[in-house]
């Protein structure tokens, strides 16, 4: 019976025409691919096209198989064999077409191409939020100054009616460097307002001349386009902060959310009455905010200028105190200056999160994890919209092996800010512990996008996951804390020699690698570099690098998560681990909050690692 009915199909011509049909439709759906797009065609007009294609291909064998053409013309030719089959295998791939437009692509979402979507993780089935129409992203200003040398007070502008308006509790304002990321791109302002998801952007330049100062600021509602308004701030540096509250006043009257205490008379406090003191505060938070190293001590020198002009200058001082502990790193007193900053700006405002959380950096520098750990917390509890704060919480618990923990405040910073690029690159590196490369290398790329140097090394790692040895060796040899850190020979050639040896060289190799780890470790630095423990964690050489760690290094957070990394399990199983988290003080963090994820308490102050 099958024979006679393949033998009809052939007779009647269906397998000659469904076959052309199923080509003419390959090509077809081809051509739309490229085509559809150039003519600005919706995402969903791909599948629709698809999907009329996959329902004409049984709709062609039905007609192929009932139909005949003759040189009367086209009549129905019945069959003894074979109808309800044929019709019925038609019906079945109907069906097949509609589930799959319907159900066979869970990953598309709206707005999503088809291509995209190959490639997309699957998407949750349920739909995205409403954007809160009291939401707001505040872009950097522009500088109109004469001489276009001002950018950092202009930044300096915006930013402060952002942290302002950030304090309204009623009030969603997106992060700094997501806001901060559109300057001088030229995108348009609805496309930023989806970006962020917030319902109205505020955009603005300043111009200073002389003592001068003049701020324009327009609100935009982002959904459409609309200006609901444009105005302009005259006034002197003095009255800067004057100014600020204006704006954000206005604004406040636009989106009416709730006021809270003191918010109902102003908004932005009078940080400082030294007009020159502020703008050199505004010119060392350029340094902070961009992680210059290169002009750190710039950056110290100006606020201890801005101090002297204005001791009470609170913000001037924590500003100095997390200058001093992240950026002003080849001082071998800036953790000493980090913390005497931050308990002078603490003992002055006592509300002021920032010197909270450099204390509980500070701290976790000085290996007191468990003094560390509650400064932290109640930083984050000060200022839970803090994107800074919530990431520095999550550097400590994945440094002390809570990694779950640490993921979850990762995630915490980076749904307020997401362009955070320490954050971000943080949460890269565990999507790659995780296997899940793809994820990994996404926020790598984004990390990299918004300047931040280290991503290099994680794409190195990426590319060595991948076999890509050469492409591994170069991207990891960009990485500031190889560049800005000089012991032994300061040839930066030596760094090729170093990760030819250490990214899948051969023994003689490894031995010129090790050579220049010697080199650095017998300068005796008054702080061993990173890269000399990760180098040896490469070669595999742990008992060394556990020493290192034990005697020569302070706590490296860069080194500490990698401890806790799938390919750093013999070395957690050596047994002076047990030696490193001690000195660490971990130990005393996971007497008082538990054990970490891959240790078990076996007795007090004893804890056995996988």
């Amino acid at each position: 019976m099958t024979g006679t009915l393949f033998a009809e199909l052939k007779r009647r011509k269906v397998v000659k025409v469904g076959a052309v049909y199923l080509v003419a439709a390959w090509l077809a759906v081809q051509a739309a691919s490229i085509g559809f797009p150039a003519f600005d065609a919706p995402p969903w007009a791909l599948r629709v096209f698809i999907l009329v294609l996959l329902l004409g291909f049984p709709i062609v064998v039905v007609l192929t198989w009932v139909l005949d053409v003759t040189p009367e013309g086209v009549r129905v030719e019945p069959s003894r064999v074979g109808n309800k089959r044929v019709i019925g295998v038609a019906i079945a791939l109907a069906v097949l077409g509609v589930a799959w437009y319907f159900y066979g692509q869970p990953s598309v979402r709206p707005g999503q191409s088809v291509v995209d979507a190959a490639t997309a993780k699957p998407a949750s089935p349920a739909p995205a939020p409403p954007v809160d129409n009291k939401s707001i992203a505040v872009l950097a200003f522009s500088d109109l100054s004469p001489k276009h040398d001002q950018d950092y007070f202009s930044d300096g502008m915006s930013e402060e009616i952002l942290n302002a308006l950030a304090q309204i509790r009623d009030l969603r304002v997106a992060g700094r460097t997501s806001s901060f990321y559109y300057k001088g791109r030229n995108e348009d302002l609805r496309t930023i307002g989806k970006a962020l998801g917030v319902a109205h952007v505020l955009e603005g330049s300043v111009r200073t001349q002389g003592n001068k100062v003049r701020i324009t600021a327009q609100l935009i509602r982002s959904t459409d386009g609309i200006h609901l308004w444009s105005k302009q701030y005259d006034g002197d540096l003095s009255d800067v902060f004057k100014l600020q509250d204006q704006i954000a006043r206005a604004i406040v009257d636009e989106l009416q959310p709730v006021l809270e205490g003191a918010q109902k008379s102003r908004l932005v406090p009078q940080l400082t009455r030294s007009p020159e003191a502020y703008q050199l505060y505004l010119r060392a938070s350029e340094v902070l905010n961009k992680r210059d190293y290169a002009r750190a001590q710039e950056g110290v020198a100006w606020l201890e200028q801005a101090l002297k002009l204005d001791p009470d200058f609170v913000r001037a001082q924590a500003q100095l105190a997390q200058i001093q502990a992240v950026v002003n790193i080849r001082d071998p007193r800036h953790i000493a200056e980090a913390e005497r900053h931050a308990r002078a700006a603490m003992a002055k405002d006592p509300a002021l999160a920032q010197p909270v959380y450099v204390m509980g950096i500070a701290l976790r520098y000085q290996r007191n994890f468990l003094e560390a750990r509650p400064y932290l917390d109640r930083a984050v509890q000060m200022a839970p919209r803090d994107a800074s704060a919530h990431m520095y919480l999550g550097q400590w618990l994945l440094v002390a092996g809570y990694t779950k923990q640490g993921i979850e405040e990762m995630d915490r910073a980076i749904a307020i800010d997401p362009m955070l690029p320490n954050a971000v690159n943080w949460r890269a590196y565990q999507y790659m512990y995780a296997g899940d490369i793809e994820s990994a290398e996404a926020l790598f790329r984004r990390t990299e996008a918004l300047g931040l140097t280290l991503a290099k090394a994680g794409l190195g790692e990426i590319a060595l996951l991948r076999g890509h040895v050469q492409e591994a060796r170069t991207l990891m040899a960009m990485q500031p804390q190889v560049t800005q850190v000089v012991c032994g020979n300061p040839d930066p050639k030596k760094f090729d020699t170093l990760f030819a040896g250490t990214l899948g060289g051969d023994a003689a190799a490894q031995a010129k690698a090790v050579a220049i780890i010697d080199d650095c470790v017998n300068t005796k630095p008054a702080e061993l570099p990173s890269w000399t423990v990760i180098s040896l964690m490469r070669l595999q050489q742990y008992d060394r690098a556990l020493d290192l760690l034990a005697n020569r290094t302070s706590d490296d957070a860069g080194v500490g998560f990698r401890m806790w990394a799938p390919q750093s399990a013999a070395m957690r199983q050596r047994p002076a681990f047990a030696g490193v988290t001690d000195r660490f003080g971990w130990i005393d963090a996971w007497e008082k909050y538990g054990p970490p994820d891959l240790c078990t308490r076996v007795a007090p102050r004893q804890y056995r690692c996988r």
